[in-house]
This record gives C-alpha cells, sequence and structure tokens, in this order.
C-alpha cells in the first residue's frame, strides 16, 4: 500500500512537471506583436518613396531585418550593457534596482533588460505590478530561447514607442530626421536610444533640456567606453533637437494607394522605382501641368518602364499640383480611358504578319459608310489611296477601319486580349470597327506594357539564334515589385507576332511628323530613335502618347480625370511632348537589329507599294517580312493601248500594230478623285478616242436639281430661332449607284436611289462637289443669304 501512494505522489510530480514545462514551452505566443503596420514602399535603392499610416492609427513600420549599428551600441549602453551575455533577465541589474528603490522610497529603477522591454511591449497595457514584473522575467527567458539576439534587437527597435505616435526606430528616424536608420548621426542615434525610456521627452516646445542632458550624458558613456572619440562627441553634441515631426516623403503616392489595393498592405515594398528617375518624371508632369491647366486640362500621369524586365522605373499616376477639386487622387495610370488611335500599330503588325499587307502598299482613304458607322480623319479630309504604314504614322482613321474590316474585329479583340489588354469585358460585336478608333477603353498600364512587348520581341529575337527565337513573356504585364531574376524563360520558334511584322510596324512608328490640322504639321526632333504613337478619343477627353526604345518604354496620358474634354486636347499636342522630355531624361538607346532570316528580298512597286508585276515601273527591291509573298500583286498598273494622239485605242477601232502599248498606274475611281487632289504628279487615264466609244458616253450621267447654278438661296430660321434646312437634290441615271456630297470640298454625306439631301450651312458662297462611285464628278456654286441679309 505504501508503495503505492509513492508510485502515485511519484507520478504526480511527473505530471505536474510535464504541465509546468508545457505551461512554459506554451506562455510564448507565435508572434509576439499583432498590432497592424503601416504599408510602406521603397525604391529599388531601400530609399523610402511613401507610407500610408497603420490603422490604429500609428506610424508603426514593418519589422526591421537589421539594427544599424550607431543605434545598437547607443541603446545597448544606455539600456542593457549585459545584452548579449544574459538569458534574458539580469540578477545583477535586478539587484541594483530593488536596492536604488528602497534608498530612494519610490521607484527609480527597473532592472529591466532589453528583452524583458520587449515582452512589456508586447503585453501592450499592463499594470507595473511585481506580478506582472515575475511573468515579465519569466517570458523573457523564454523569448531569449525562441530567438536570436539580433533578433530579439530587431524587436525592440521595431516596436519602441519614440513619442506621440511614432512606434518603431524606421519610422522615428523618417519622422524626425527625414532619412532611413542607416544614415543616422552619432548625436540621433543616442537620442533615439533615450526616447523608449522616455517617449514624452520629444513634445515640441517641452522638455529640451531633459532630452538634450539624456542625449548628451549617452555620448559621453560612449566616449568613455571609446565607442566614439571626442571630436565625434563633441559635434553629436552640437546638433540640434528635432521639433515636431517633419512629413514622410510622398514620392509616389498613387503607386502606394495601388499597392494597398493590390493586397499588399502592412508590408514593406521593394519597389522596382528608381528614384531619381520619379523625382525627374515627376518635374517633367507637373512642369507641363502648368501649361496646360491654362487650357482647364488639369491632370496628366506617366509611366516609364525597363523593355527587358518589365519592371516600371517611373510611376507618376497623377498632377499632385491639381488639388483634389480636379480629382489628384485618382490613378490614371489604372483607369480605364478610350483608347483613341493608340491601337493601330498592333493592327498594322497583326496584317503585316498574316501577309495581307506589305508595309507600303496602297489601302483606301475615301469616305465610308458601314452599317451607319462613318469614321472620319482627323483633318476632315481624304487621300483616295495611302501608303500604310503612311496611313499609321499619320494616324488616320478611315484607312485604319478599312483594314480592320479586312482583318476582322472579332480576331483583333482576341488578339489584343493575347497581348496584354485586360480591358476588353464586353464581347467583339460590342466593339466592332469602333475598336480601332477609341470604341474600346485600355489603361496606360496594360497599352505600355503591350508597347514594350513589341521591343521585348525583338530584343529576344535578336539575342537568340537557335530556331527558338520568341520568349513565351515577351509580352507578359509590366510589374512593380522587385522580383528575383529568373534566367530560365520558355522560349518557342513562333511569337504572338512575328519579329518582322513587329520591326516594320517599329520602322513605320519612326515618322516624326505628324499632322495637327490641314494647314500645319508638327514636327518633334530626338537625338535617338524612337518608336512612337499617339491617340486622341472622341471629343478631345483622352490624349495619349506612348514610346518605345530597345531600352525603354515611355507611356503618357493627358486630359480631365473627370472626362471633361477640351478644345485642342489631342495627343500631339498634349501629350507628346511631355512624353518626348521624359525621353531627354533617359539613357540612349541603340536601334533594333534587323531580322532578317525572317525577311526575303522583294520587287516593289514603288507607286503602289505591292508585290511588283511586268507592268510596274519604277521598282524598288526590299527586305520584306516573308508572310509578304502571300500578298496579291500590284493591281493597279494595267496595260494601256494609245494612238499616236494619246487617246485610248482598243482592236474595234485602231490596229493593232499602230497602238503604243504602255503601263499606267489607274487607282478605282473615287480613290483618283481624291488622290488626284494630294497628288498632282498622278496622271489620269486618258480617255477614248471618239470613234472608240459610243455616244452614250458624252450624255451627262449626273444633273443637279437644286440648288441652280449661281443661284440665290435663303434659308429662314425656325420658330424657335436655330437655322432652317434647305433640301438639296441630284438625278442620276444610276439611282442605285452611291452619291459622295462635298460642300465646298468638306464631306457632308452620302446618298443611294433617292440623292437627296437636307443642309444648313450659315450665309456665304459655296460649291457644291458631287462625286459618284465611278468618279465622276460635277460643281455647282451658289450662295446662301441669312435674314440680316435681306
Amino acid at each position: 500500500m505504501l508503495r503505492y501512494f509513492q508510485n502515485k505522489k511519484r507520478r504526480y510530480k511527473i505530471l505536474i512537471c510535464i504541465v509546468l514545462v508545457a505551461g512554459y514551452y506554451l506562455l510564448l505566443p507565435d508572434e509576439l506583436f499583432d498590432a497592424p503596420y503601416s504599408t510602406t514602399i521603397e525604391s529599388r535603392e531601400g530609399q523610402l518613396l511613401g507610407a500610408a499610416i497603420a490603422s490604429d492609427g500609428q506610424w508603426r513600420f514593418a519589422e526591421m531585418d537589421s539594427v544599424p549599428e550607431k543605434f545598437e551600441e547607443a541603446i545597448i549602453h544606455f539600456e542593457d550593457e549585459g545584452f548579449y551575455y544574459h538569458p534574458g533577465v539580469n540578477p545583477f541589474a535586478l539587484l541594483r534596482a530593488t536596492w536604488q528603490n528602497l534608498r530612494s522610497g519610490k521607484v527609480v529603477s527597473g532592472g529591466s533588460t532589453l528583452t524583458m522591454q520587449l515582452v512589456r511591449l508586447s503585453r501592450r497595457d499592463k499594470p507595473r505590478t511585481l506580478w506582472q514584473k515575475i511573468i515579465e522575467i519569466v517570458m523573457a527567458t523564454r523569448v531569449e530561447l525562441s530567438y536570436s539576439k539580433e533578433e530579439i534587437l530587431n524587436m525592440y527597435a521595431s516596436h519602441a514607442p519614440f513619442g506621440g505616435n511614432v512606434v518603431g526606430l524606421n519610422s522615428a528616424t523618417w519622422r524626425y530626421f527625414n532619412r532611413g536608420p542607416e544614415d543616422i548621426s552619432w548625436g540621433e542615434a543616442a537620442l533615439l536610444a533615450v526616447l523608449p525610456n522616455s517617449p514624452g521627452l520629444i513634445h515640441p516646445g517641452r522638455n529640451r533640456d531633459e532630452l538634450r542632458a539624456k542625449r548628451n550624458r549617452l555620448l559621453d558613456k560612449l566616449l568613455a567606453e571609446s565607442i566614439i572619440d571626442s571630436l565625434t562627441n563633441q559635434l553629436a553634441k552640437s546638433e540640434s533637437i528635432p521639433d515636431e515631426p517633419l512629413p514622410l516623403p510622398q514620392l509616389a503616392p498613387h503607386l502606394l494607394t495601388r499597392a494597398i489595393q493590390d493586397g499588399k498592405e502592412q508590408q514593406n515594398i521593394v519597389s522596382t522605382i528608381d528614384i531619381s528617375l520619379q523625382r525627374r518624371v515627376a518635374r517633367i508632369v507637373e512642369n507641363h501641368h502648368r501649361t496646360l491647366r491654362g487650357n482647364e486640362v488639369y491632370n496628366a500621369a506617366a509611366i516609364v518602364a525597363h523593355v527587358q524586365s518589365g519592371e516600371v522605373l517611373a510611376y507618376v499616376g497623377n498632377v499632385q499640383q491639381a488639388g483634389r477639386e480636379h480629382d489628384n487622387y485618382v490613378d490614371i495610370i489604372t483607369a480605364p480611358r478610350s483608347t483613341g488611335s493608340i491601337l493601330k500599330p498592333f493592327l498594322y503588325a497583326a496584317m503585316l504578319d498574316e501577309g495581307q499587307i506589305l508595309p507600303s502598299s496602297l489601302v483606301p482613304d475615301v469616305p465610308v459608310f458601314i452599317s451607319g458607322f462613318a469614321p472620319k480623319n482627323f483633318s476632315r479630309t481624304y487621300d483616295g489611296a495611302v501608303p500604310a504604314n503612311r496611313a499609321l504614322s499619320r494616324s488616320l482613321n478611315v484607312p485604319a477601319v478599312q483594314m480592320l474590316r479586312q482583318y476582322r474585329y472579332e480576331k483583333f479583340h482576341s488578339l489584343l486580349n493575347e497581348l496584354g489588354m485586360t480591358t476588353l469585358t464586353k464581347s467583339p460585336d460590342h466593339y466592332g470597327l469602333s475598336l480601332i478608333l477609341g470604341g474600346a477603353e485600355g489603361t496606360l498600364w496594360d497599352i505600355s506594357g503591350m508597347y514594350a512587348g513589341l521591343a521585348r520581341t525583338l530584343n529576344h529575337y535578336n539575342t537568340h539564334t537557335d530556331n527558338y527565337r520568341y520568349s513565351d513573356n515577351s509580352f507578359s504585364p509590366l510589374h512593380y515589385v522587385r522580383q528575383v531574376v529568373d534566367d530560365t524563360e520558355e522560349r518557342s520558334d513562333t511569337g504572338i507576332l512575328s519579329a518582322a511584322a513587329v520591326y516594320h510596324t517599329m520602322e513605320a512608328l519612326l515618322e516624326v511628323y505628324r499632322p495637327t490640322e490641314e494647314s500645319s504639321w508638327e514636327m518633334f526632333d530626338s537625338s535617338q530613335k524612337i518608336a512612337w504613337k499617339t491617340g486622341t478619343s472622341f471629343g478631345y477627353r483622352d490624349a495619349w502618347a506612348v514610346g518605345a526604345t530597345s531600352e525603354y518604354v515611355v507611356g503618357v496620358w493627358v486630359g480631365n480625370a473627370d472626362g471633361e474634354g477640351r478644345p485642342g486636347l489631342t495627343g500631339i499636342q498634349a501629350a507628346a511632348p511631355l512624353m518626348f522630355d521624359v525621353f531627354d531624361v533617359l539613357p540612349k538607346s541603340v536601334w533594333f537589329d534587323e531580322p532578317l532570316s525572317e525577311m526575303v528580298p522583294m520587287s516593289i512597286c514603288r507607286e503602289s507599294g505591292y508585290r511588283a508585276t511586268e507592268l510596274c515601273t519604277p521598282v524598288d527591291t526590299l527586305q520584306i517580312i516573308k508572310a509578304g509573298s502571300r500578298t496579291e500583286s500590284c493591281p493597279y498598273h494595267k496595260a494601256v493601248h494609245l494612238d499616236t494622239d494619246g487617246y485610248r485605242v482598243h482592236a474595234d477601232c485602231e490596229p493593232v500594230r499602230n497602238m503604243l502599248h504602255t503601263s499606267w498606274f489607274v487607282l478605282p475611281p473615287v480613290q483618283e478623285y481624291y488622290y488626284r487632289s494630294k497628288n498632282p504628279a498622278y496622271r489620269k487615264l486618258p480617255p477614248y478616242r471618239k470613234d472608240c466609244i459610243s455616244d452614250q458616253k458624252n450624255i451627262a450621267i449626273m444633273e443637279v436639281i437644286y440648288p441652280k447654278k449661281h443661284s440665290i438661296i435663303y434659308i429662314p430660321k425656325e420658330l424657335d430661332g436655330t437655322l432652317g434646312s434647305a433640301v438639296f437634290e441630284v438625278a442620276h441615271r444610276r439611282p442605285e449607284t452611291a452619291i459622295y456630297w462635298h460642300l465646298n470640298n468638306r464631306f457632308i454625306g452620302t446618298t443611294t436611289r433617292i440623292h437627296q439631301l437636307s443642309v444648313s450651312p450659315p450665309a456665304g458662297n459655296y460649291e457644291l462637289t458631287l462625286v459618284d462611285e465611278e468618279g465622276e464628278y460635277i460643281t455647282q456654286q451658289f450662295e446662301i443669304i441669312s435674314e440680316s441679309d435681306k
């Protein structure tokens, strides 16, 4: 029986020991601190770009990885000289503190180690009693078993109070000295070392002498311990005590907000931003804003990225000077905006890639009506026919619509998604042909990344010499968080767009002349080759400019965040100058190598840009994308038979032996009408000799019914005071023929079958020009008078 009780007692002891050991082990939580942190963002160099206050109203940066040597020496010599030797508790310090407190009759010393202070910080709002002190002692030993001395010091420095709502060394150095912990002086390190012990001393206007005295005593101690020399001691003592906390840097506020929205809150984000470039680009944007606001244009954004890595080097989401009344808080870089003409290069490259066009093949530029959709060029004029590359560089709308109609908007919609455009949330039919003219919305982020993808495609292709010259990541999105570089990449023998198609596109985008209006031209010059494109949305609401070199892509947007349009708000006038100013502060880049392995020498008709036939003259031999061999041969050069007087003839009216056989460049009639006005050297096809055509050819094909030639027309006002209208009418021998109407050389509409058109011109002299689809045309002059002219 005795043995039974002895064994039972032994089991109780073992159980108690197990409980105590388990309790000691579980005494420490998995994480000492569960307080919310500020979200901070740093540049690629480690400089603070901005910060957002923690949810509890404290400036508490994320925990530090290391503590600067100066602060480490200062805090240890001030708080805990035996820090690296004790197990969390210093019995001698406790005995000394107890003796001092007994002698003074009050608490004058705590005897706490840094580890014990760390525990007290983690157990916020606990009363400072003997029992709590015992708990802190026990927990401190447990902390020492779980963490290294370096980790304990890092946690203490990250959570120590430094006055007001400033918590942690990192936030304190920025709030008081406007720099990071690694850059503080000995005087600043000593000041910060004494603050956690008495954080209220930092209060502006109070306790200045007491705080200075505590700092200087610590500096003298560091001198006595030979940590610093006498000169350093004197210089440190001469440093002033900081006043109220300084504002934190706000060099990339929109990127900080974006990072939080992307789920990176309560972190220290090491970004890809180059702080020097960020400052320069922000300054350029602000400088342009001072000019733009004169036209009541208040917002602008710019992004710079490295082509090869996709790293964003500068991110200016909006103009800070605009103020909240003009929505300066809106991040334009991620805001969907009407794309204008900024997507045209991708259509051009896609059609080259499929062999549907050659770089300079003529595309129609005449009035077109497609299911009620009537695109117009910015200049409101037409070229009749224009080389595809020139249509791209001049950003002509009508040729772009004609090209998309040929390529199919469904395919283009799919291609844009594949290239990285994330904003096409509706079906292709929703956008239709307007997709190429700004009918869809895009973000500056996506579109800049897509232009970077064009340049990256060429870079990858020219870097590799084997059969797998394309990277599967050529059109990967841009990124703003520093990443570990993965040297391995998946490569293929084909890309989304071929290198040759991209090269032809980049060459077309080198064209630096852009028409701003019919009577003038804008020219930008640069010391390096830049492939660039502008865009302007309907109603002058969005102005775009994106440019790329082999090294960098720059994207710019200018406008009003609330969508208000302004006269003159165009890509060429508002966005392009800003873009070129940004390129001027970037290192110069070499141009792309020509991907000759994807090209073949090809005979090209100089006038039409198509593959040359035996009728074409002159002919150029150019390096052209291989897919171009699938395009049709020149359809515009015709064999023409002339008599000795230069009239056209045929075998029914002239012996073949008397004919002169020649080649003639002939456009379709409607294209010819417009082309001839822009190209004086164009030779109209000679007429047939009279005996070679029927008499019907001499009969007028059209006649104006109203207004009569040189008539004077009075158009009264309506009852509401608005100008009334007049209905003009034309007769045509073939009513089903389309007639294109122009008033003073301005296209005003088209008719078929019933050739009537309602017009409301103001007073003045006019010339009505009518062109049918066969190229036949007539003109009629008349005058309009107003009520005041009567």
